[in-house]
């Protein structure tokens, strides 16, 4: 099987657009998360977010921005920073030997909403004709595809807040196979709009800390109440390690192995005592050949919802036992908020991240440690630790699981 490596990362997220500032958000231990601006959220309970402000007429022509919803903006800038980020130009990837594979949990929820309401007030006919091939979940990474001539494998993935891993996974499967030489994938979310603010408030799964809106997502907190909406994306570079070397290029970690499991329990509640997590992440260290004992790191799904963090650290620690005690585990999205399917590639570069430069990223807003969750969570402020491999949890609604495991590379 042929080795695979990240040689660039184009974070697009709400403590930092592209690698230095992404990197420098998680040292810091900043908050992206602030009052929510984008609509009238004051009928609903939860009414913060972690928005991302952009000029996207600095990556994409506005005339071609008219007809992509705001996931595939998102997406497109993360290309476009990590393929700076790799030192490749267009001529580089453009061809059969590379692909793309990226994933969105949602979709174009923007576009949906605004042609649902065209469709209430002034009927199907005025619907327009970018509707559907703007807000399909692979457009992103179609589009991302035709702006630079990716002619190899292309895909999509689709699932929920596990979509990010599960299209670094599946792109890792693809190099390994010799089907591509460099992969562009990852994942984009932009879901704050009031359709899906307004359902997942009514589930409940919402922090409602409207007034410290850069406290609310605390997870493995005993006052943890909720999960905050995030939004951006998570595009990375895969490469074929040969590949790599012979352009000289710069690698910010090795992925080693790619786990995934379903729960087969409940639409959105996790299974007892996370089984179907600790199956996938079984599987993961299976796949890379490593002990639980190698692990040093894992950014946590770490979600900041009762349920989920509950079961994310039994799941932790019926797979590593007594070694469980000795991780360090941290959730990023605790700054960055929960940005669904772009949550694990994102967690992905940052754990690549602490991989290559021997820090690891806080759990900040971490106050009140629940009894029940004992880990090391890195409490507050970043750590300085160079560990040697690095794991990667996303779980989703569906009980649909995806677990990467990455190596530090010398």
């Amino acid at each position: 099987m042929k080795r695979v490596v990240m040689t660039g990362v184009g974070p697009v997220t709400p403590i930092g657009v592209g690698a230095e500032a992404f990197l420098e958000g998680q040292h810091s231990g900043k908050s992206g998360v602030g009052p929510l601006t984008y609509f009238d959220a004051s009928v609903i309970n939860s009414r913060i977010a972690g928005e991302v402000h952009l000029d996207f007429s600095r990556w994409i022509d506005p005339k071609e921005a008219k007809r992509m919803d705001r996931f595939v903006k998102m997406a497109m800038v993360g290309a476009a920073l990590a393929l700076e980020d790799a030192g490749l130009k267009e001529e580089d990837v453009a061809g059969e030997h590379a692909g793309s594979l990226i994933g969105s949990g949602i979709g174009g929820l923007e576009s949906y909403q605004e042609a649902a309401v065209t469709f209430v007030t002034k009927g199907p006919n005025r619907i327009s004709p970018f509707f559907i091939p703007t807000m399909i979940a692979n457009m992103a990474s179609g589009q991302v595809a035709m702006r630079y001539g990716l002619m190899g494998p292309s895909s999509t993935v689709v699932t929920a807040c596990a979509t990010g891993s599960g299209a670094i996974g599946d792109a890792f499967r693809i190099i390994q196979r010799g089907e591509a030489d460099i992969m562009v994938t990852g994942g984009a979310e932009a879901a704050i709009t009031g359709m899906s603010m307004g359902g997942f408030a009514s589930m409940k799964a919402l922090s409602t800390r409207n007034d410290e809106p850069q406290k609310a997502s605390r997870p493995f907190t005993a006052s943890r109440d909720g999960f905050v909406m995030g939004e951006g994306s998570g595009i990375l570079i895969l490469e074929e390690l040969e590949h790599a070397l012979k352009r000289g290029a710069r690698i910010y970690a090795e992925v080693v192995g790619y786990g995934t499991s379903a729960d087969a329990y409940h639409m959105t509640m996790p299974a007892p005592e996370g089984r179907g997590a600790a199956l996938a992440m079984r599987r993961a260290l299976k796949s890379a050949g490593v002990e639980p004992e190698q692990i040093g790191y894992v950014n946590a799904h770490g979600t900041s919802t009762p349920a989920n963090d509950l079961a994310e650290t039994q799941a932790l620690k019926s797979v590593f036992g007594d070694h469980a005690c000795k991780l360090a585990v941290s959730s990023t999205k605790s700054q960055t908020g929960h940005l669904l399917g772009a949550a694990g590639a994102v967690e992905a570069i940052a754990c690549a991240q602490a991989l290559k430069f021997g820090v690891l990223p806080p759990t900040i807003n971490y106050e009140d440690p629940d009894p029940e969750l004992d880990l090391d969570y890195i409490p507050n402020q970043a750590r300085e630790q160079q560990v040697e491999y690095a794991m990667s949890n996303s779980f989703a609604f569906g009980g649909q699981n995806a677990v990467l495991v990455f190596k530090r590379y010398v």
